[in-house]
């Protein structure tokens, strides 16, 4: 029997972090709890992509939808971001560059500034990336793309019928980026959630029943193997 051979370690890892209201509820806890305990989650796993090499991880942190939860949970979210930026001088020092990919417009002016700074602090680090989708939707920033390109051929700087997928892609939040090799859910819900639509046309995707404050770098792992012994065909036999 000849041995499979393997894809090589993805290079851009997308992460839909879901499940803590879930796995605050199963302990009697606040989902702000939930949401604290995510956060740590995330850091073990941003952490362990730069050291085996992941060179661009993109998070779901919040999505456009998530407004409508209620507010003290909203408030958690956002104050977690706040303790977040207090750390950015451990991503410095690890050779990080972030980004966040989403509509900063409608958040607090102290987020705004704080997402520049850390975003202008950050641009020249090139060891790792990563994304943070923070009132981010798929289909907005499709949308937004597609705005972008009607205003070129409207000032004449591009001819309509020279649109390509290319074009649409050098207008998303992810330009210049490669596509996600790799996207996770975890949570045991099967679906993307308006996650980079765009993005995702050829990503392989893993499912895991396991709650993302619960997720580890096993869990990790275990995606990465499975996305390494898949068939990858991109629309080909």
């Amino acid at each position: 029997m000849t041995q499979q051979t393997k894809n090589a370690m993805p290079v851009h890892i997308g992460i839909i972090m879901d499940g803590n209201g879930r796995w605050a509820k199963k302990r009697g806890l606040p989902r702000k709890a939930g949401h604290k305990q995510g956060a740590e989650a995330l850091k073990k796993i941003s952490d362990y992509c730069l050291k085996i090499g992941i060179k661009y991880l993109t998070v779901y942190a919040f999505s456009t939808e998530n407004w409508s939860r209620p507010k003290d949970e909203v408030d958690s979210i956002i104050d977690l971001l706040r303790s977040f930026f207090k750390e950015v001088s451990n991503y410095s020092d690890k050779n990080a560059k972030i980004n966040f990919i989403g509509d900063i417009n409608p958040l607090p002016d102290d987020i705004k500034q704080s997402i520049e700074k850390i975003q202008n602090d950050t641009a020249h680090n090139n060891g790792f990336v990563m994304n943070i989708a923070f009132n981010y939707g798929g289909r907005n920033e499709i949308v937004n793309a597609v705005k972008k390109i009607a205003a070129m051929v409207a000032n004449n700087e591009l001819q309509a019928d020279s649109i390509t997928e290319e074009t649409i892609s050098n207008n998303i939040y992810t330009c210049g980026q490669p596509d996600p090799d790799l996207i996770i859910r975890p949570s045991g819900e099967y679906r993307l959630s308006n996650f980079l639509l765009w993005q995702s046309a050829y990503s392989e995707l893993v499912f895991m029943n396991v709650l993302w404050p619960d997720f580890t770098t096993d869990n990790l792992d275990s995606a990465i193997e499975q996305y390494r012994l898949r068939n990858r065909r991109f629309g080909g036999i």
